[in-house]
């Protein structure tokens, strides 16, 4: 692909083996980090129009993660706008989401049923906090994504303590990019870096779910076991997988917030992608609005759940 415009560095938004990259300008160090260093990538700061072709293209904050972006495309006098993934909840660590309004309107629907409406994130938070403070006989391992979930929590857990967080070390690379970018975090300390042996009873750990069940677990005995992950909200969700908590903290719109951006933007047309995509356009459509599905060039990996 000779250009690819980039709306944020999740694996399944950012692709190594286009000759170009095109993405916000915070975005450029995670991107850089995801597709390679010799990668030809441009950031452009939001707002800022680039010209491709007959289109004009513009950035504007998702409030997903750092440097996410919706992509604005005006060509003809008609307005798209695709909103990448988004969250409308506050996030310490990220531009907040820009209202933008457009004819046509291409929005995620990881969330789109009436059951997920999310809690205040720093309610969530506290109880993270209250939770890894209850374990002071063992450790306490939090499964979370590794780009955007982890720096979150690290963020919104710094205005409740100054204790470090020890990690997993897949964390630490993008962890220390949040960091050049100004976000205050938490302390981490890498457990990789450890004696071994020590106890890490009282710790708190954040891990990537791909941690869970390997020989890298054996290190806390035993342990308490946690997952922040929008999916939490569904009940039974944390039994089924086997978690002893389950902290529903999502870096994705919930049901409220999908409909509130639709509204906002003003779109007289609405295409959905991802997750519950059928359920919100047939929604829409008993509504009167004009929606429908839109498909993927290749299948999706939820990975800022």
């Amino acid at each position: 692909m000779p250009l690819a415009v980039v709306t944020h560095a999740h694996a399944d938004h950012a692709v190594p083996g286009s000759a170009r990259y095109l993405c916000a300008a915070p975005s450029v160090s995670l991107l850089r980090h995801r597709v390679g260093p010799d990668a030809a990538i441009e950031g452009v700061p939001y707002g800022e129009p680039r010209s491709l072709g007959e289109a004009r293209v513009s950035f504007h904050p998702a409030g997903h993660v750092l440097g996410s972006a919706q992509v604005r495309v005006e060509r003809g006098g008609e307005v798209w706008l695709v909103t990448g993934d988004y969250k409308r909840e506050p996030d310490p660590t990220c531009a907040p989401f820009e209202p933008v309004r457009c004819d046509v309107l291409v929005t995620e629907a990881s969330y789109a049923l009436p059951i997920f409406r999310w809690d205040d994130p720093r309610e969530v938070l506290r109880d993270v906090h209250r939770w890894w403070q209850g374990n002071s006989r063992r450790a306490s391992v939090l499964f979370c994504y590794v780009l955007g979930k982890a720096q979150r929590i690290l963020a919104g857990l710094s205005e409740l303590t100054d204790r470090p967080v020890y990690v997993h070390g897949a964390l630490e690379p993008i962890t220390g990019i949040y960091r050049e970018a100004g976000v205050r975090m938490l302390p981490t300390l890498p457990v990789a870096e450890t004696a071994k042996g020590r106890s890490f009873a009282g710790e708190l750990v954040l891990a990537p779910i791909t941690a869970r069940g390997s020989p890298w677990m054996r290190r806390f005995g035993d342990h308490e076991s946690a997952f922040a992950s929008g999916s939490m909200r569904i009940r039974g969700q944390r039994r089924r997988r086997s978690f002893d908590r389950g902290f529903a903290l999502s870096d994705h719109a919930d049901w409220p917030g999908i409909l509130r951006t639709i509204e906002q933007s003003s779109a007289r047309r609405v295409l959905a992608t991802h997750g519950y995509r059928e359920a919100l356009v047939h929604w829409l459509r008993d509504r009167g609005t004009d929606a429908d599905l839109v498909g993927l060039a290749h299948p999706t990996d939820p990975e800022g759940d």
